[in-house]
């Protein structure tokens, strides 16, 4: 069997040339003969520009059509794309660009309005997503090209542009495709570089795992700067057949709902933090009524009022997906049990952008709750660790998904991958005799208690997370070693109830009295300090713990 991404692509770009591809939504809507013809343009504009296999072009901006596009046509031309979030501080942007050694920088107009051309002086242009206008250029050949783009494609062209002129490049396994730099939330990114078989080995695993076909629909929600995002919301889509929509901005659950109702996806792909917010917002204010309380004590009744709830919560997924899939960070334990009470059609996996970014998955019939399932096809997996199904170690793993290393960065890169080519994640977890890894949280949030004994932030940030009038948290351990719980409080929530501040502070400290209650005494929390505003996340949503550790 080829082996080849490129393959997949072009193949469906021919099979569903009349089909719609790709949705700015409440926007233009361009069919696949459409993103074939513009990644032919744009093959055009980096050919003559002096672009070369290899070079590294770097794209900046929203979720788009055309930043999907303009990341298929540097792919099938031979160069190597370098993502970069949107929502990354303008430093960063210019020195993952700088870094990277970009030649050009397809750019967002949000994101261009807040970066500095100066502080990137080896590109040698930077091109408008919006309609691949030149915002800056510092080449001839550049702006010679993008001048008579239109007449250079009519000559290439001229009876038309047909799908037999589809015809892309064979990429290679090792062959370098994506260099993506860790959101981080340490604070230097480092640069993972995925070459063709990872790319290849996550496409066909979808194909496997999925089963869309072509003229489904599915949102694209996460960004696609990030590999998650960029690999189940938008390539394995393209290969497909399918329609993707994009929200184009920031995705509030109200624009969320409204998405889901219009769009009616096929699939939907999340991170915790979407899912948790829709059942916070719209399934648990129904369910926690005193009346209901009771009704769900009383058996019979007890079924109709599950079946009503997921129906209510597929209908707020648009009604027509067969599962939702979960990803990207720690899922909330009671959200989970929620779902599994229901029978609600869902399955966590395991991933991370070294490896393209796919670990562990399982589907949802045979998803054990709790777990993040098990070895993806392709990848295999080992507890680091005396007893892995009881002793929780290091999660080790290996296969055609592992990234070729860290780029320009030979150190961090032996630190990660062993000389057998084990990847090791910095994840801790345990795994079931039938292969189930169950993560217990990232080896460097792990505190050590008085006596030694392993606390894990996470699962007590999962309790109070759920506690009344509590948004998010942090759990630190002061340099007496005993532990403070940083809590951003759902303001909203309590001033609708009149509450003052005053009264926000005692809720917050009868959380503590009753969360110490259910936890042995080693990790009890022995102050909280209020914060006025969300904490800061990466672009998984995951809070910069780095942030918050000296908080006086």
């Amino acid at each position: 069997m080829e082996k080849s991404f490129l393959a997949f692509l072009e193949e469906s770009i021919k099979k569903n040339w009349d089909l719609d591809a790709l949705t700015d939504y409440k926007g233009a809507t361009l069919q696949y003969k459409d993103v074939a013809r513009k990644i032919e343009k744009l093959h055009i504009l980096l050919e003559e520009s002096g672009i070369k296999p290899g070079d590294k072009v770097a794209l900046c901006g929203r979720n788009c059509s055309h930043w999907g596009v303009a990341f298929m046509a540097i792919l099938t031309y031979g160069a190597v794309a370098v993502p970069i979030l949107h929502e990354f501080k303008p430093d960063n942007v210019h020195n993952i660009v700088n870094h990277s050694e970009a030649r050009l920088l397809f750019v967002g107009d949000v994101a261009w309005e807040n970066l500095n051309e100066t502080e990137m002086p080896a590109l040698e242009g930077i091109i408008l997503m919006t309609d691949f206008t030149l915002t800056i250029c510092r080449s001839e050949k550049l702006s010679y090209a993008r001048e008579h783009l239109n007449e250079m494609f009519g000559k290439k062209f001229p009876k038309n542009f047909r799908k037999e002129h589809v015809s892309y490049r064979r990429d290679l396994p090792e062959e370098l495709a994506i260099i993506n730099y860790t959101s981080g939330t340490t604070s230097f990114s480092k640069g993972v570089m995925l070459p063709y078989r990872v790319i290849w080995s996550n496409t066909k695993f979808a194909f496997e795992v999925l089963s869309l076909k072509p003229g489904n629909k599915v949102i694209s929600m996460l960004p696609m700067a990030h590999m998650y995002g960029l690999a189940f919301e938008f390539i394995y889509e393209m290969c497909c057949g399918c329609h993707v929509y994009f929200l184009t901005r920031t995705p509030s659950p109200k624009i969320i709902f409204q998405a889901f109702a219009e769009v009616k996806p096929s699939i939907v792909i999340s991170v915790p933090l979407i899912i948790e917010k829709i059942i916070k917002k719209n399934v648990l204010p129904k369910l926690e009524t005193l009346k209901m309380k009771i009704l769900l004590k009383v058996p019979i009744i007890n079924d109709k009022i599950k079946a009503a709830v997921r129906e209510h919560m597929i209908q707020a997924f648009g009604g027509n997906f067969y599962e939702v899939i979960i990803g990207g960070a720690a899922f909330n334990q009671d959200v989970e049990k929620l779902l599994k009470s229901i029978d609600f059609p869902y399955t966590v996996g395991y991933g991370m952008t070294e490896c393209g970014p796919i670990i562990c998955y399982e589907d949802w019939n045979r998803f054990k709750p709790g777990s993040c399932g098990k070895a993806a096809p392709r990848m295999e997996i080992k507890i680091d660790s005396p007893d892995p199904q009881n002793i929780v170690g290091e999660i080790l793993t290996r296969g055609d998904n592992v990234m070729l290393g860290y780029y320009k960065n030979p150190e961090s890169t032996a630190q990660v991958i062993d000389k057998e080519g084990w990847l090791h994640t910095g994840d801790l977890g345990i795994m079931d005799e039938e292969g189930n890894v169950t993560i217990k949280g990232r080896s460097k949030n792990m505190l050590l208690g008085p006596s030694g004994q392993n606390i894990y932030p996470e699962e007590i940030e999962d309790k109070i997370n759920n506690m009344p009038f509590v948004c998010e948290s942090i759990v630190i351990q002061q340099e007496d070693h005993k532990l403070a719980a940083l809590i951003y409080p759902d303001f909203d929530s309590a001033y609708s109830q009149g509450m003052s501040n005053e009264d926000i502070e005692k809720a917050m400290e009868a959380n503590r009295t009753q969360l110490n209650s259910e936890l042995p005494a080693y990790s009890q929390i022995t102050r909280i300090k209020i914060f006025p505003e969300e904490f800061e996340k990466t672009p998984k949503k995951s809070i910069k713990r780095f942030l918050y550790q000296d908080v006086k």
